[in-house]
């Protein structure tokens, strides 16, 4: 879990913890919480302790950081895919050790997507209040989340919430009021046409994600929807990626994830916001 990823739109997964609590429409059929029952675990729901994953596993990042540093590029790591960073049934010293992790692997773009985006900036604020009161040793870690607060963004990482249908764009606006160097959407499982013009009026999106879902008991994707997502990118100018059609081809038939394929009218769209990520770290934001 994690060196290689299946993933189209990154390099590396990252889990610092496992477990979360549905909370919208896209999470009706969670790949993650199928996969931890699977395991034999109970680790969805209110209430439920989640899973810190193992020191060992946290040291993979660090290479990964040396890795892409010798290459002279840049790599991108989902962060939690099977659990939510702004999860508040997890304890503060997690996300702590999290973000410390985030700042010590500035070759990363830590890309934290979340259905609470309501949540970041108290996520933010209780691990620096676990910084002050517990540990001296993330002293670093405490400016650098203090320096996030005061609107100076990390520039590796990447901040975005999921809008798989129309009320669900009102997450967008929660983005507004946290920093961030890449502001991003993930339209997955696209669940019916989104109009995100009216939530574009209050904080810029960097980059958009869209694809149909897959695997037990897939909702089928309309070709329109999607198009409708490509269309307002294009008239933004924002880069879209179009990631799956899912278990569902463009046609509404059952053929499966990898049949189905990623081409939407034929063309595959595959652009990611370098640009603004490459202006970010060079202003020092």
């Amino acid at each position: 879990m994690g060196e290689q990823t299946a993933i189209e739109w990154c390099h590396h997964t990252f889990n610092a913890w496992i477990g979360c609590t549905k909370v919208s429409p896209g999470c009706k059929n969670c790949y993650a919480a199928a996969l931890d029952h699977r395991w034999g675990n109970d680790r969805w729901g209110v209430g439920k302790p989640r899973g810190h994953t193992a020191a060992a596993y946290w040291r993979q990042p660090l290479k990964w950081n040396a890795d892409a540093l010798k290459a002279g590029e840049r790599r991108r790591v989902f962060t939690n895919s099977m659990a939510d960073v702004f999860d508040a049934e997890v304890p503060p010293m997690w996300r702590l050790e999290l973000f410390d992790l985030i700042r010590r692997t500035p070759q990363l773009d830590w890309l934290l997507l979340t259905k609470r985006p309501e949540r970041i900036l108290a996520g933010i604020g209780e691990a620096g209040c676990v910084v002050r009161s517990d540990n001296a040793a993330f002293d670093e870690t405490l400016v650098w989340l203090s320096n996030w607060l005061c609107w100076d963004a990390p520039p590796n990482v990447w901040l975005g919430t999921t809008v798989e249908d129309q009320p669900r764009a009102s997450r967008l606006h929660f983005l507004s009021d946290v920093p961030a160097a890449v502001r991003f959407l993930s339209c997955e499982p696209l669940l019916e046409r989104v109009n995100l013009h009216l939530a574009y009026d209050d904080v810029r999106i960097h980059w958009v994600i869209a694809g149909g879902e897959s695997g037990t008991g897939a909702r089928p994707m309309h070709p329109d929807w999607a198009r409708s997502v490509r269309d307002q990118c294009e008239a933004m100018r924002v880069p879209f990626l179009f990631k799956q059609w899912g278990t569902f081809n463009a046609a509404g038939e059952r053929v499966g994830k990898k049949l189905s394929g990623r081409l939407l009218d034929g063309v595959l769209h595959d652009a990611y916001p370098n640009d603004v990520a490459d202006a970010a770290r060079e202003a020092g934001f």
